[in-house]
């Protein structure tokens, strides 16, 4: 009576491997492990933080100098890129790939 018409072991697999799919959670739902990976959203606020304050305290530095020594804007200028350029760094160093190869020493 409620028996599948085919009782073979094929029907058997496809039987288990479709019950197995339903009860498996799927990858863009489930959580990443906590400590392990930063969720997108963490890491695009970290980026954005990293990038604003580097900027932040390279246009202050170059602003204070100006002020402090009496010259036109070439230091605000000079540390706003210094400042930029290091944000673009830690941004970099925040996404890049965990396996480049310069990362690890050799033996």
């Amino acid at each position: 009576m409620g028996k599948d018409p085919d009782d073979s072991r094929e029907s058997f697999d496809r039987r288990l491997r479709q019950a197995m799919d339903r009860q498996r959670p799927d990858r863009a739902t489930q959580p990443k492990a906590a400590g392990g990976d930063m969720s997108d959203l963490g890491v695009v606020l970290r980026a954005g933080t990293e990038m604003v304050s580097a900027l932040v305290v390279g246009v202050a530095l170059g602003w204070g100098l100006d002020r402090w020594l009496g010259t036109r804007p070439a230091f605000l200028i000079l540390f706003t890129f210094l400042g930029g350029a290091a944000g673009v760094l830690n941004v970099w160093r925040l996404v890049r790939p965990d396996d480049t190869p310069g990362d690890k020493p050799g033996p």
